[in-house]
């Protein structure tokens, strides 16, 4: 069985879009060697993305990876991401949106062990509010924290 995260990625963004809000993405930066994000912006081993239309170009949203073209301080980029790096799909103006819990990543079809070890991890979602959450705690306690929020965004 495949896994629902890229599907609650695609459904979010089209959720996000049709209502007029700035979609980000908080991507693990350090998930693996395959994955290419402008390093310079990675703070803590995350990197927020702005993925709205007109913020970048040639966006996929695959099953397998996300990819799209955009500009950092001027400079062209092309970003690729495995799906499982995603930790969260939530909008910009307000935080809503949906956490993946990188602890609850785990291997679909442990059928095939062989090919187990080369395969992305995946996870169940968690619909969270991206305001109140402090991204560190969430993979360590399954209660949201309280207070300020401490998402910062990257330009």
């Amino acid at each position: 069985m495949t896994s629902t995260q890229p599907y609650l990625i695609r459904a979010l963004y089209d959720w996000l879009t049709d209502n007029g809000l700035t979609p980000y993405l908080l991507v693990n930066a350090d998930y693996n060697d395959e994955i290419a994000v402008p390093r310079q912006f990675v703070e803590e081993g995350k990197i927020i993305l702005n993925v709205q239309e007109n913020a970048v170009q040639g966006l996929t949203l695959d099953n397998d990876w996300i990819s799209f073209r955009a500009r950092f301080s001027g400079n062209q980029f092309s970003v690729f991401i495995p799906t499982p790096a995603v930790l969260a799909i939530y909008a910009k103006e307000n935080g809503k949106g949906m956490f993946f819990k990188p602890e609850d990543f785990q291997d679909i079809d442990e059928s095939n062990s062989a090919t187990q070890a080369s395969k992305a991890p995946r996870g169940k979602p968690v619909l969270k509010d991206a305001q109140a959450l402090n991204i560190d705690e969430v993979a360590q306690s399954p209660r949201p924290p309280r207070g300020k929020p401490v998402l910062k965004r990257v330009k």
